[in-house]
């Protein structure tokens, strides 16, 4: 098992040398060596303990007893191909099965959220018999090529707007155009996509998918208004696609009153192809597709098998059965909701007295802080945000994480009088929204 062996230096160094530089570290300026965790704390090869406030895959906690047992366990037994028949894919997808509605109810397990919306493109697209795709200003939805393509975030840095793909506004009550005092921001934003939709057709093009996370972790943390999941939907059915939900960052009960975020929307709202991946793992690469039969056999009607060698294997089921017992056996929705509230309670007494903080909001343990140099303008606090990054850092808070995403750990203390603190995953969004995806464990 390789433990730390070498010095911090030379750790480093042989990194430079061997790892490939556009695979950056946390703290470039000074990294920190982390050697083991547990629960919500790091400890660097000085056994120097750190609040661990950017892991948003652990989502019960570092090195869990019950998912480490579960996954010792299962590979001393067997671990091998999907392809062969066995248990655990099965008991797992069940399970699964038994979190969403109905009409979800096929799966297709694979090894990373990014194989989940590439595996999701090709569905919509197949199923449709389209190739153009929505997705909505500042999506980030994986690191494969197809899902650049999609992801604004990405592209608008490289090769620019494929003509296949279209982007709707961020339906953003905060920032975007129609703001938390409209009457009915919800369908306002809806119509935007309606209208968009419009255009593509007056291009003669046709829309295969709608794609957007539940809840936008990239674009800064936002809460849909309400009806505006259900009224796109209507709109993109309407031009014969479907509607995708990328759930990798939000779902697995992290918004605290509901299981997946896309639930939020209401009983009304169903998406047609929903897609996982981080937490459901723990940080053990497992990932999955959830669509419905007609899709599902849509897909195997091309002739072509879906193989994915190791997705769904034994092991990786056997944690993924896991982690949704303790979600369950801990209670931590309910955990979620209390510490999220009690949060978001904090940050609004600090929005009170402090100009600084023009927005708070979020929902469970999903929660987005923004930093402003002037409330009315809406001025992105950007040098601020990076001195607050180096300030925690001094104060044993790891607190940055890629894309430059960061903020801090307050004055929740594991006390009797308060709620039990989960670590948090504070994230700067656009140089301006400071998120927090935080685990659910309440270590």
């Amino acid at each position: 098992m390789a433990v730390h062996k070498l010095k911090k230096e030379e750790t480093l160094a042989l990194r430079k040398r061997l790892i490939g530089q556009s695979i950056r570290l946390f703290y470039s300026d000074d990294p920190v060596k982390i050697v083991r965790a547990r629960g919500q704390y790091l400890f660097d090869e000085n056994d120097r303990r750190y609040l661990d406030c950017i892991s948003n895959v652990h989502h019960v906690g570092h090195c869990h007893p019950s998912v480490t047992k579960a996954a010792a366990a299962q590979m001393e037994l067997l671990n091998t191909n999907s392809r062969f028949l066995h248990d655990n894919i099965v008991l797992y997808a069940d399970r699964l099965a038994a979190t969403l509605p109905e009409k979800l109810c096929v799966f297709y397990f694979v090894n990373s959220g990014s194989e989940a919306n590439d595996l999701a493109l090709r569905l919509a697209q197949q199923y449709t018999q389209h190739e153009d795709v929505i997705v909505l200003d500042h999506a980030y939805h994986g690191h494969l090529m197809s899902l650049i393509d999609i992801s604004p975030y990405k592209f608008r840095k490289l090769a620019g707007q494929k003509e296949w793909v279209h982007v709707a506004p961020l339906p953003d009550i905060y920032r975007g155009k129609y703001k938390e005092n409209h009457p009915n921001p919800g369908p306002a934003y809806a119509d935007t996509v309606k209208d968009l939709i419009e255009d593509v057709h007056r291009k003669g093009r046709k829309i295969s998918a709608f794609f957007a996370e539940s809840l936008p972790s990239v674009g800064g943390q936002i809460i849909f208004p309400q009806g505006y999941s259900a009224k796109v939907a209507e709109y993109v059915h309407s031009a014969g696609g479907v509607f995708v939900a990328d759930e990798v960052q939000t779902g697995f009960g992290r918004v605290g009153s509901h299981f997946w975020a896309f639930q939020l929307q209401g009983q009304g709202f169903c998406p047609d192809i929903v897609t996982m991946g981080k937490p459901m793992g723990n940080g053990h690469p497992l990932a999955c597709v959830a669509t419905t039969v007609e899709i599902a056999e849509a897909f195997t009607a091309n002739g072509v098998e879906y193989f994915n060698t190791f997705g769904g294997n034994p092991v990786s089921c056997a944690i993924g059965l896991a982690v949704l017992d303790v979600i369950e056996e801990e209670d931590l929705r309910g955990n979620a909701m209390k510490v999220g509230s009690y949060l978001k309670e904090l940050l609004t007494e600090l929005q009170t007295r402090h100009q600084i903080i023009g927005d708070v909001r979020g929902v469970g343990l999903f929660v987005g802080l923004e930093l402003v140099t002037d409330r009315e303008e809406k001025t992105p606090a950007t040098q601020i945000a990076a001195l607050v990054v180096k300030r925690l850092k001094e104060e044993d808070r790891i607190c940055v994480i890629w894309r430059m995403q960061s903020w801090w750990y307050n004055a929740l203390t594991a006390s009797s009088q308060t709620p039990r603190p989960t670590a948090l995953n504070w994230k700067r969004k656009t140089s301006k929204v400071f998120s927090a995806n935080l685990w659910l464990g309440h270590w």
